[in-house]
């Protein structure tokens, strides 16, 4: 494992949920990395092979073969090539708002993910998942797909469990 890899996302409790941030600053322009998250014959080479209908009342659809895991959700907010957010959900399941905003710079575009889960959930998994399909999606836009990076997962998973440890407060221990 490598553990040189660092982190550019944050992970918190909120209250009642959890409140992950990952951002990136990307060498190619808005419109490039809007695809890579909208189009059909994107989404496989980084996350799973899946439909976006690229517009405010749109459908979502992402299949995970391998697990039998599925996204079925409606496209919440979207501002082509800026804003897409949607729950990262499906059915009755609990609503997970997940945003990306991208926004242009001179380097190309600067990625911000956010992610809030409820308080009952892995957030340390989730955030290192995500942290590895962003590894993922930066591989896919230079044109070298890469398959999931399990020892970038892991690795941060160690760290954002650490981030998490660091930011909770102490528990109190019972005393009598």
């Amino acid at each position: 494992m490598n553990d040189e890899i660092t982190s550019a996302g944050s992970i918190e409790r909120t209250g009642d949920a959890f409140a992950i941030r990952l951002e990136r600053i990307i060498e190619h322009e808005p419109g490039a990395v809007w695809r890579m998250l909208t189009a059909s014959d994107a989404l496989p080479q980084w996350l799973a092979p899946g439909s976006v209908e690229a517009q405010t009342g749109g459908a979502i659809r992402v299949d995970f073969p391998e697990s039998g895991a599925s996204i079925d959700a409606t496209v919440r907010a979207c501002e082509p090539p800026r804003l897409l957010e949607y729950s990262w959900s499906s059915g009755d399941e609990p609503q997970r708002p997940l945003r990306w905003e991208l926004e242009p710079i001179a380097a190309g575009t600067h990625l911000v993910l956010g992610l809030r889960l409820p308080a009952d959930e892995d957030a340390v998994k989730s955030a290192a998942g995500w942290d590895a399909h962003l590894e993922m999606l930066l591989a896919a836009l230079e044109g070298v797909p890469i398959r999931f990076p399990v020892d970038h997962f892991l690795a941060l998973r160690r760290r954002y469990a650490e981030q998490l440890a660091a930011r909770s407060p102490p528990q109190r221990q019972a005393t009598g």
